[in-house]
């Protein structure tokens, strides 16, 4: 093999370039600006999540290039730009792993994993004090979260510095709360569908509080009810497609009790 061969990297980074070519490349991608790329990051990392998630290794190096690929695209862009270039993305990641595990890359040593979590914390504290204008406690928790993953970082961000219920009891006590404010909002003679957002929201904030304290994972938690749902679901239209029925033409009653039937069986 030639030395002038390019490593795997580097030819990704050429593809990349060509694509963007202004005379002989790809008319989509050069179209492409850093806000239209972002819809697709997004897909991408779910992708190789949900292939995590079924333990297909095939698919997860397959998507773990998809996502790969986001990031020399960015990459490409900013080069353009004259905003950064991909060896300064890993240039960036190299000296911040090193900067965050002194006890691994230095002489610093650390009596238990709780000390090793607080230095990562203070760490990345000192992070976003040095860049940020905004300082405050919530500054850098991304606005592009998905809602539940989002509102669980803020309550452990608050949860960090004192902000937080010590025990179950008033956790619980909210979720009440805030469920009976849900429904007083509902029984107004005319009730505002704004209010009722709102106190929903606030509900769903209780409850990640509550999954919080659990040591639940909210989004993991409604990605298995949703899967949940969706596998008992599809026994029922098969049980109803046997009798020679489709579910629209099915009473309420009748998919509920076939809804129990799947239910019973899976216990």
């Amino acid at each position: 093999m030639s030395d002038n061969t390019p490593t795997a990297i580097e030819l990704l980074l050429e593809i990349m370039a060509k694509l963007r070519d202004p005379e002989t490349g790809c008319p989509w991608d050069l179209k492409q600006d850093f806000a239209s790329i972002v819809p697709h990051t997004l897909e991408e990392a779910y992708e190789v999540a949900d292939a995590i998630n079924q333990k297909n290794w095939d698919e997860v190096r397959e998507e773990l290039g998809d996502l790969l690929f986001q990031v020399i695209f960015y990459s490409q862009l900013g080069k353009e730009q004259g905003l950064f270039a991909f060896e300064d993305v890993v240039r960036g990641i190299n000296d911040k792993l090193i900067r965050r595990h002194p006890h691994v890359f230095g002489d610093t040593e650390f009596a238990s994993e709780a000390e090793i979590h607080a230095n990562w914390e203070a760490e990345k504290a000192k992070e976003r004090a040095a860049k940020a204008a905004d300082a405050s406690l919530l500054a850098n928790i991304p606005q592009a979260l998905p809602a539940l993953l989002r509102a669980e970082k803020i309550q452990k961000r608050c949860a960090k510095h004192g902000f937080d219920w010590d025990s179950l009891g008033p956790v619980v006590e909210k979720v009440r709360e805030e469920l009976d404010e849900v429904m007083d909002e509902v029984i107004q003679v005319s009730p505002s569908q704004d209010n009722i957002e709102d106190e929903i929201g606030d509900l769903l904030f209780a409850v990640v509080n509550l999954s919080r304290h659990l040591k639940v994972k909210p989004e993991t938690a409604l990605q298995r009810a949703n899967q949940k749902f969706e596998r008992r679901f599809r026994e029922v239209e098969k049980s109803v497609l046997e009798q020679g029925k489709r579910v629209e033409d099915c009473s309420l009653e009748m998919l509920d009790q076939e809804w129990h039937r799947v239910k019973q069986r899976e216990r």
